[in-house]
């Protein structure tokens, strides 16, 4: 197979887009100093939007010309573009903010349970909004066609990105659609050396640095496959192997983002992702859920009088 098969929206930004979801998907990427000021940020984007490219790279212990490439690294020309993004995103999250939503989704030791309640439910919502706004519609769009017209779809995925392979799975194979979950690591990689060409590749991945999953993607991407990559980080290692790349957008909490809103974020991309295969042959897909329904409403069974 050929190596410079393009992924489309791989590296488009959208200018309307917050730029705080492109610093969280470019952060673990970074090199190290260009992470603080990518922290530094994250933490107050407000404060770094009224200060000068000078005062920013003392606070973060690092050069002008690091904060520089750490702008480049983002998409935008310069320092005056990042402070006019950040200038608007603050005003954003304080509208947000002043609306009921929590400051942030750090959860303390001293949070009550509302608070708690606040933070997970705040953070969930804005995974699926931020990822909807950010998804690219011409990558999903060739995601789509390349499911409907495949001859069977495998998708990878591990830990709580399984659940999600998995929910994939059973949509497409509701609807007719020949379609495989695979979370054991050998079993993935024995799927994947049996593709084809006209057979789709999906691993899910939330870093995009899980090896089981990467490794999946190389070898059906070698067997001709189309290889489909769903991940919060568009420069994460996975997308070496994605013809096509699919970005998230969730935002870490205290507990563990990866089991957390990322599942939320992938979840909600997923739908779009099936409904949109779904819609290319409306009337079958109707008619096969009718009938998928109807063969597994006699196991519901009835409530004793």
């Amino acid at each position: 197979m050929s190596e410079d098969r393009g992924v489309a929206g791989r590296e488009t930004y959208k200018p309307a887009l917050s730029v705080l979801i492109r610093v969280r998907g470019a952060l673990p990427n970074l090199r190290p100093a260009e992470q603080r000021v990518a922290r530094a940020v994250l933490a107050d984007p407000a404060a770094v939007s009224e200060s000068s490219i000078t005062n920013l790279a003392r606070h973060c212990q690092t050069s002008e010309t690091t904060v520089l490439r750490f702008c480049r690294a983002i998409g935008l020309a310069g320092y005056p573009e990042l402070r006019i993004a950040l200038a608007r995103a603050a005003q954003w999250e304080e509208t947000d903010h002043r609306a009921g939503a929590p400051l942030n989704g750090t959860i303390n030791q001293s949070d009550s349970l509302s608070d708690l309640v606040a933070k997970i439910t705040h953070a969930d919502s804005r995974a699926i909004d931020e990822t909807g706004a950010s998804v690219d519609l011409n990558t999903l769009a060739a995601t789509v066609d390349a499911i409907a017209t495949a001859r069977r779809v495998d998708i990878y995925g591990v830990g709580a990105s399984a659940l999600v392979a998995h929910d994939l799975h059973q949509k497409l194979h509701r609807i007719g659609l020949t379609s495989f979950s695979w979370a054991d690591p050998h079993l993935a990689l024995s799927s994947a050396a049996l593709l084809r060409v006209n057979d789709v590749a999906i691993g899910i991945s939330h870093t995009g640095t899980t090896i089981d999953i990467i490794d999946a993607l190389r070898v059906a991407r070698e067997c001709g496959a189309m290889t489909v990559a769903v991940t919060n980080f568009a420069k994460a290692p996975i997308a070496a192997q994605a013809d096509l790349l699919l970005t998230t957008a969730a935002r870490e909490t205290t507990f563990r983002a990866g089991a957390m809103s990322s599942r939320i974020a992938q979840l909600a991309l997923i739908d779009c992702l099936f409904a949109a295969v779904a819609q290319r042959s409306y009337g079958s897909a109707i008619s096969a859920l009718d009938t998928t329904q109807a063969a597994i409403r006699s196991r519901h069974g009835t409530r004793p009088s």
